[in-house]
């Protein structure tokens, strides 16, 4: 009954977005974002007994960074709502218009997808990326954070819901479930009357548990085995600072690199500069036998180049071609995001056209697979799926499309 109430006020609330303009959405954005960072103080208040009982629980450092918010975080988030409205509304938007023989004009317009479901953990941030991008696309989100950020969660939704309240808004354009046991997680997946998509958002488990269950239509934001290969034409400098950014400057998120492939011609002056870089983090390296020919680490396992980490660990390949490597990161990888570092650009090619994966850079540390830095705004997620987006998810991505027909009396023959 719970959930039926807030599916019901969803439901009635989308129809009310819908119709909302682009300058009254802009409006009620811009004061969120404004909210947010004048009640951080309640949000970092609530977010510390969220970091203190994972602390005590015995949380994984690279999920406790994943639930911590500080002030230059929730800046971050406002930052990111800011960005959202400065982008062009997606919603009426005419993407094809044609006329038939029989003058019947067919036009295809942008639509909302309608109530957005999602599931994630940790991440409090999310709460408010998603409610930035739902609503400025017209959809209404119902969202169902983990039990770790319950208190953070509660509190970011609750000065939205203020906001959009004080300024004429249906505050159910966002609502949060609180409670948090899996049986409510179960039923929320199977609300196929008032959710129209379900995105799940977090560990592979939480996202094997949506797609084996979910009688919504999903859309799968995956994980983050990512790899950076090395190339024999690589800058060696270059190299090491793309790898020690992507993997040391946040570990705890999907784009960090957990894997590298190095080129077997390059590895004897490559891999100890790279493995010296490492240890001022203290990663840990597992090798291949190649590997550890050149550099001491430890053996890497064929469950250590399938591993999305979260941590300081790094396992490495060393291989005879950019084929080789191709192969071995579509067989590991998770499609999610893989870099080649080389001066080569027709090796480079070839690498970003035969790896398989949603943002395959060349040059660049992985750690920019973001909405934020792809200029998108905030994102609800990195979709790893072909259907119905793919990358980065911001606001176009959150729409769908109909026709609208108009004629002057045509009827079929």
């Amino acid at each position: 009954m719970y959930l039926e109430t807030l599916g019901k006020a969803a439901k009635a609330a989308k129809y009310e977005l819908a119709l909302l303009d682009t300058n009254k959405k802009n409006d009620c954005l811009l004061k969120v974002a404004a909210a947010l960072e004048d009640k951080e103080d309640v949000i970092l208040a609530a977010n510390k007994i969220d970091i203190d009982n994972g602390v005590a629980a015995g949380m994984h450092p690279g999920l406790v960074d994943r639930l911590k918010l500080t002030s230059e975080r929730i800046k971050g988030i406002a930052e990111g709502i800011r960005q959202v409205e400065a982008l062009d509304d997606p919603v009426g938007n005419v993407l094809d218009e044609y006329t038939r023989p029989n003058g019947m004009k067919i036009t295809k317009v942008s639509v909302p997808l309608g109530v957005i479901g999602i599931i994630y953990e940790s991440r409090p941030n999310v709460t408010a990326d998603a409610f930035s991008l739902t609503f400025k696309s017209g959809n209404v989100v119902i969202l169902k954070g983990g039990s770790d950020a319950i208190n953070t969660n509660i509190a970011i939704t609750n000065v939205i819901r203020d906001v959009l309240k004080n300024n004429g808004i249906n505050p159910d354009a966002i609502q949060l479930i609180e409670k948090t046991d899996r049986e409510t997680a179960n039923e929320f997946m199977k609300m196929s009357d008032y959710v129209d998509v379900l995105i799940p958002r977090g560990g592979a488990g939480l996202k094997k548990a949506v797609v084996a269950n979910a009688t919504i239509p999903v859309i799968v934001t995956g994980d983050g085995n990512c790899h950076v290969y090395v190339d024999k034409e690589a800058d060696i400098d270059m190299a090491v600072n793309i790898i020690f950014n992507a993997k040391t400057q946040r570990i705890g998120v999907c784009n960090a690199c957990e894997s590298l492939c190095v080129h077997k011609d390059i590895r004897d002056a490559f891999l100890p500069a790279v493995a010296k870089k490492l240890s001022e983090k203290n990663v840990e390296l597992r090798g291949d036998s190649l590997t550890k020919e050149v550099i001491d680490c430890k053996d890497a396992t064929e469950e250590d180049f399938a591993t999305e980490y979260l941590d300081y660990i790094l396992s490495i390949k060393t291989v005879e071609s950019v084929e080789e490597a191709i192969e071995h990161i579509n067989k590991y990888n998770t499609g999610h995001s893989d870099c080649i570092v080389t001066n080569n650009e027709a090796t480079a090619k070839k690498f970003l056209d035969g790896v398989d994966a949603a943002c395959v850079y060349w040059n660049v540390s992985t750690r920019f697979t973001d909405g934020f830095e792809f200029g998108l705004g905030a994102e609800i997620g990195i979709s790893t799926q072909m259907l119905h987006a793919r990358g980065p998810m911001g606001l176009k991505e959150l729409t769908s499309y109909k026709y609208t027909i108009t004629g002057n009396g045509q009827v079929r023959g």
